[in-house]
C-alpha cells in the first residue's frame, strides 16, 4: 500500500507535468489575445487621452485589493466565456488622482450598476473623489435602473446625481445575519466540540448555540451602527440633509418611493433618461450632440502600478485573505510561510529603507499569524520602520500581525480587534454509529493515541489539554498586542476577550494610531526615514503571471484529484492529520457573519 501511495504521488508528478505542457499549448492556441493582454496584473500601454475627456467610473466592478490578484478559472478561458468584472482599488486610486492633474480630463462620471466592496473599500474610493473635488472639476453619477447603497455612498460625492425616471435608489442602512447550525447539528448526530478564550469570540457560536448571544449582539450593534454613522453622517452633510432626516428615510423603505419622492426629498438631482444623461455630460465637456463622448476608463490613468522602484525605496507589502499556514497563492489567503520570507528578504535589501504592511485580512492560523509577527519584528530590529495600513479587515490574526508596526493606520470604517482564540473539533459519533450504523474501533498503544480520529469524542483531559493550549495562545496573542502598543497585558485584556470593534473606536481605546490608507501610511515611514516628499515605492510580492497562477492551480487541484481517487478516506484522514500537527485547529476568525448592503 504504501508503495502504490508513492508511486502514485510520483505519477501525479509527472502527470501534472505533462498536463502542464498540454494546457500551455492549448491556453497558448485558444487564449494567446486574452492572455496578451492581461499577462501581468495592471500592465498596460500607454493611452492617448484627448481634449474633453471624461473618466469614466463604472461601479458594476469588485473591488479587489490590488490589481492583477484576482483568480482566473481555466475553463472559462477555454470556454471563451466573460471573465469575473474585477477593478484593483491601487487601480481606481491612481486613477481618480491621475485624472485631477491632467489637463485633458473635464471630470468623472459615476455609473451606478451595483459595486462590490467593503465599507472600507468605500471609503477609501469615497475619499479620493472628494480630494478630485479640490481641483475644481465636476462629478456626475448616474442610475441607468436604480442605485444601490453602497454605489450612493460614492455618487453622493457629485455634484449632481441623476436617476432614471422609472429607476429607483435602495437606502436601508447595514444588518449583520448569521446562521445558526446547532439544531441541525443535532439532528443529524454531529457534535462540535469547542474550545475558547474570548466571551465576544463569536465565530463558534453557530455550532454551539441556537441563537446569537447578548455578547456577540452587544458587539455587532457597537460596530455596525459605528460603521454606519460613518456612513450616513457622509451622505447626509454631501447631499445638504440632516442625518436624523436621513435615517428616518432609511426606515422607510426608500426602494419603493417614487421618484418624484426622490427629487423631493433630495435624493435625486434630476430625473433623466439615458440619452439626456449623454447629452448633458457632451454639454459639459463641449462635445458637440452627434460626437461621441470622450470617455477614458481607470486603466487609461492609472500609472506606475508595476514599475520597479530603482534604488533605496519604501515596500509596500500586501497580506490580504485568511492567513494559512502553508497553502495559499497571494491572491486568497496569505501563505505565512512565503509572507514571512518575502518579508525577511526586504529586511535584507539594503535598498528597502522601510515598509508599510498592508492588512486585510479576517484572521486565520495562530501559528502561521506568529511566523509572520516574527519576521515584522526582525524587519524593525533591524533598524528600519514599519507602518501598518488596515483596509476591510485587520482582525483576530490580522491584527496579530499588525500589533507590533511602528504606527497603524486605519480608515474610519476598517473593522478590527477580535483579540481572541478558539478551536472546533467535529465529533460524528452519534451519526456514524447510531444513524448509518457504523462502528468506528480502534487499537492504540497510548492512551491518546486515537485523539481527534473522525467520531471519536475528546475525552475529559483531552478537552482540559486543547482548553490549556487555547489558553496558552490567548497568554501570547494578547501579550504580542501589549508589546507591540507599549501597554500593559492586562490593559489588553479588557478590550480583548475576542471584541470586533469599529475603526473609530480602535483609535479610542489605543488598536490604533491614525485614520488613512497606503499613501498615510508610507508617508509616515518617508517622514520618519527623512526622504522629504520625491520617495519610491515597490509593492510585494510581486503579481505573478496569470498563466502561471493557472497553471500551478491546475496542477494542485490534479494531485488532489488523483489521491482522493485512489485513497478516498486514508487520504483525507492524512490531511486531517496534517492539520492537526499544524495546530490549525487553532484558528483567529471572524464572527461568521456578512455586512449586508
Amino acid at each position: 500500500m504504501l508503495k502504490k501511495f508513492f508511486l502514485i504521488v510520483c505519477g501525479s508528478f509527472v502527470g501534472a507535468f505533462l498536463a502542464f505542457l498540454i494546457f500551455m499549448f492549448v491556453g497558448i492556441i485558444m487564449s494567446f489575445g486574452i492572455m496578451g493582454s492581461m499577462a501581468m496584473g495592471g500592465s498596460k500601454t500607454s493611452v492617448n487621452v484627448s481634449k474633453h475627456s471624461i473618466l469614466k467610473l463604472d461601479l458594476g466592478n469588485t473591488i479587489i485589493e490590488r490589481e492583477g490578484t484576482e483568480p482566473i478559472d481555466l475553463m472559462t478561458l477555454l470556454r471563451n466565456q466573460e471573465l469575473p468584472s474585477s477593478l484593483g482599488l491601487n487601480t481606481l486610486i491612481s486613477a481618480i488622482e491621475n485624472a485631477a492633474e491632467n489637463d485633458k480630463i473635464d471630470g468623472i462620471y459615476i455609473e451606478c450598476n451595483g459595486i462590490s466592496a467593503a465599507p472600507a473599500t468605500l471609503e477609501k474610493i469615497r475619499g479620493s473623489l472628494k480630494k478630485f473635488k479640490k481641483s475644481g472639476k465636476w462629478i456626475s453619477a448616474y442610475g441607468y435602473e436604480g442605485i444601490n447603497q453602497a454605489d450612493y455612498y460614492l455618487a453622493s460625492v457629485a455634484d449632481s446625481i441623476y436617476l432614471n425616471p422609472v429607476g429607483a435608489v435602495d437606502l436601508h442602512g447595514m444588518a449583520s445575519v448569521t446562521p445558526y447550525f446547532k439544531k441541525a447539528l443535532d439532528k443529524l448526530g454531529i457534535e462540535m466540540q469547542v474550545v475558547r478564550v474570548g466571551s465576544f469570540k463569536s465565530a463558534v457560536e453557530p455550532y454551539m448555540l441556537d441563537d446569537m448571544s447578548e455578547a456577540n449582539r452587544l458587539q455587532q450593534e457597537h460596530y455596525l451602527g459605528a460603521i454606519w454613522k460613518e456612513m450616513c453622517d457622509s451622505i447626509a452633510a454631501d447631499r445638504k440633509l440632516p442625518s436624523d432626516a436621513l435615517n428616518a428615510l432609511c426606515d422607510s423603505v426608500v426602494f419603493c418611493f417614487d421618484t418624484k419622492e426622490l427629487l423631493k426629498y433630495k435624493l435625486v438631482d434630476k430625473l433623466v433618461y439615458s440619452n439626456e444623461m449623454d447629452d448633458i455630460l457632451r454639454a459639459r465637456t463641449d462635445v458637440k450632440k452627434k460626437d461621441d463622448l470622450n470617455f477614458v476608463d481607470p486603466y487609461d490613468l492609472a500609472s506606475g502600478l508595476d514599475d520597479i522602484a530603482m534604488g533605496d525605496h519604501i515596500a509596500v507589502v500586501y497580506a490580504v485573505g485568511e492567513i494559512s499556514s502553508t497553502t495559499g497563492d497571494g491572491n486568497e489567503e496569505i501563505n505565512g510561510q512565503e509572507l514571512s520570507k518575502t518579508i525577511l528578504k526586504l529586511k535584507d535589501d539594503d535598498n528597502v529603507k522601510g515598509m508599510v504592511l498592508r492588512v486585510n485580512s479576517p484572521g486565520g492560523s495562530a501559528f502561521a499569524s506568529e511566523q509572520i509577527w516574527k519576521a515584522v519584528q526582525d524587519f524593525k530590529a533591524a533598524g528600519k520602520p514599519v507602518a501598518v495600513s488596515m483596509g476591510d479587515y485587520a482582525a483576530s490574526g490580522g491584527y496579530y500581525i499588525s500589533c507590533n508596526a511602528d504606527r497603524i493606520f486605519a480608515e474610519r470604517t476598517t473593522i478590527t480587534g477580535s483579540i481572541g482564540i478558539f478551536g472546533m473539533i467535529p465529533c460524528v459519533n452519534e451519526l456514524v454509529e447510531n444513524k448509518l450504523g457504523v462502528h468506528m474501533a480502534s487499537v492504540k498503544t497510548n492512551e491518546n493515541g486515537d485523539m481527534g480520529a473522525l467520531g471519536l469524542k475528546l475525552t475529559p483531559a483531552q478537552m482540559a489539554a486543547m482548553q490549556k493550549m487555547v489558553n496558552e495562545g490567548y497568554e501570547l496573542f494578547t501579550k504580542r498586542c501589549a508589546d507591540g502598543r507599549h501597554v500593559s497585558q492586562d490593559s489588553i485584556k479588557k478590550i480583548a476577550e475576542g471584541r470586533v470593534w469599529d475603526a473609530v473606536t480602535a483609535k479610542q481605546i489605543g488598536l490604533v494610531d491614525e485614520f488613512g490608507g497606503i499613501e498615510e501610511a508610507t508617508a509616515w515611514v518617508a517622514k520618519k526615514l527623512n526622504l522629504g516628499d520625491d520617495y519610491k515605492t515597490q509593492s510585494y510580492p510581486s503579481v505573478k503571471d496569470k498563466f502561471e497562477s493557472l497553471m500551478e492551480k491546475y496542477m494542485k487541484t490534479n494531485y488532489e484529484a488523483r489521491m482522493k481517487e485512489e485513497f478516498g478516506p486514508l487520504y483525507d484522514w492524512h490531511k486531517e492529520l496534517q492539520r492537526i500537527l499544524r495546530r490549525d485547529y487553532i484558528l483567529c476568525l471572524m464572527p461568521v457573519s456578512e455586512i449586508q448592503y
